[in-house]
């Protein structure tokens, strides 16, 4: 099969694509115009699909249409039933299913070279189209049974510990360089045991890396399986001579890169400790039972109604156990009646907070919470020795001050919230016996100024919101 040269309106219309994928990322950036990032990316992938399907010849009409109309259906029943809190595996399940797409398309392609214009005259494929094959393949395999342990571990279905297994970096990197090196080889032979290697060392290295990463670095996994996804796309942009995959690979591989490292670099970690994984793991025992004997106040609706009522300052620091109990709307409501109150009510997320970049912004966005009220850490921490109340409502990783003084603690380096400066904290809680997502337990619990409010958070809050309005 010979390609003709691209018409200038279908280059034009991959470019207007790219041009609104582009604003897309600039407008998801902030909560306030992420709706217009939103809509900017559903035209420009109209109308990348709709120029690929009237110009290329993959399969008929109707076989295009059944195809729309099953993924398209899955998709939307999906996308109506899932719950807030579960919108973390269901991005990790994604991420698998655009791995596993990889997979094939470049599977099928080495099956089938002659269709997708790679063959040589002499039967065989071309070399550079091998390295495209071959990468594609690997990325998207990776990616593929990573997503599915990410999406194990962050279901619950897998513990969120660390598994360490016994010379797992020389076995990681050993696997790696094989894989390489398995590519590099694909250029001079195309005999099929080469590409069912590479494809089931792939997979396996995808299960090796993400295993042995911990709960607490989860929102990192999650951005990094999102940056191999993009860049398996867009591998498989090149195999499939599609510039507006090349263009939309490239941008959320790249996007996908920088928001890692930006996670990486608000939990003071290198991104290369986080992909050798174990973070969690060194927990000590002083962490558990021996410390939980330590006194604690523990305090009821009442008592914090009260206290924020009479406040001037409080600062909310949401976290994961908000998303668990669903507490974002009884939250803004309790913050409209302190509003009405006089008081001055403002929200700090920590970037790492929750199960998956910007966790704790969709769940405010969606009860409502004013933009304006919330805030990143560097731009509302030092407001903390300002503050008479913090309000921690199942949070606790990203509050804890061992991250400043244990060097011995997992999470030592981490920024956190000056939550200990406030002169009130109210700290929302299950029980006393669990600890946050590293497995570390938190001398917030025991400080002079905190009261514990063990109970489930959204019926805690709704309290607190009726004592508000008595």
């Amino acid at each position: 099969m010979e390609h003709v040269a691209v018409s200038p309106w279908v280059a034009l219309a991959y470019l207007v694509s790219g041009v609104l994928f582009i604003l897309a990322l600039r407008g998801l950036s902030s909560p306030a115009t992420s709706r217009a990032g939103n809509r900017y990316g559903m035209i420009g992938m109209t109308i990348a699909v709709a120029t690929t399907l009237l110009t290329h010849e993959i399969a008929s009409l109707p076989e295009i249409i059944v195809a729309l109309a099953i993924g398209g259906g899955i998709g939307f029943v999906i996308a109506r039933k899932i719950a807030m809190t579960d919108m973390p595996q269901l991005v990790a399940a994604f991420h698998s299913l655009v791995g596993l797409a990889a997979v094939l398309v470049g599977l099928a392609a080495y099956l089938n070279p002659d269709a997708f214009g790679i063959m040589l005259p002499d039967g065989q494929i071309n070399p550079v189209s091998r390295i495209e094959l071959g990468l594609g393949i690997a990325i998207g395999a990776i990616t593929f049974s990573g997503s599915v342990i990410a999406f194990l571990k962050l279901a619950g279905k897998m513990s969120g510990s660390p598994i360490l297994l016994p010379g797992r970096h020389v076995l990681n990197l050993g696997t790696l360089i094989a894989i390489i090196g398995l590519v590099a080889y694909f250029t001079q032979d195309q005999s099929a045991w080469v590409i069912a290697t590479i494809t089931v060392l792939s997979f396996i290295i995808g299960f090796l890396l993400i295993i042995p990463i911990g709960g607490a670095d989860m929102p990192v996994v999650v951005s990094m399986l999102n940056s191999y996804s993009g860049w398996a796309a867009a591998a498989m942009g090149f195999t499939l001579h599609n510039t507006a995959m090349i263009v939309t690979g490239a941008l959320v591989g790249s996007s996908g890169a920088i928001l890692s490292y930006i996670m990486c670099k608000a939990m003071n970690r290198g991104f290369l400790a986080v992909i050798a994984g174990g973070f969690g793991a060194e927990a000590t025992a002083a962490g558990g039972a021996a410390r939980e004997q330590r006194p604690w106040k523990r305090g009821s609706a009442e008592d914090a109604a009260y206290m924020m009522r009479e406040a001037e300052n409080v600062i909310i620091i949401p976290g994961y156990g908000m998303a668990v109990s669903q507490a974002q709307h009884a939250l803004r409501e309790m913050g409209d009646v302190l509003k009405k109150e006089g008081v001055n009510v403002k929200y700090a997320i920590h970037p790492v907070a929750g199960r998956m970049p910007g966790h704790m912004n969709v769940l405010l966005a969606e009860a409502n919470v004013p933009y304006d009220e919330v805030f990143e850490l560097e731009d509302i921490n030092s407001e903390f020795a300002q503050a008479d109340v913090a309000f921690i409502i199942g949070a606790n990783d990203v509050v804890n001050p061992a991250a400043k003084t244990d060097k011995s603690s997992p999470i030592y380096g981490m920024p956190v919230f000056d939550v200990d400066k406030a002169k009130t904290i109210f700290f929302v809680k299950r029980s006393m016996g669990g600890v946050g997502y590293a497995g570390v337990d938190n001398d917030v619990f025991y400080m002079d100024q905190t009261m514990m409010l063990l109970a489930d958070a959204k019926k805690m809050v709704e309290d607190i919101v009726k004592a508000l309005q008595h």
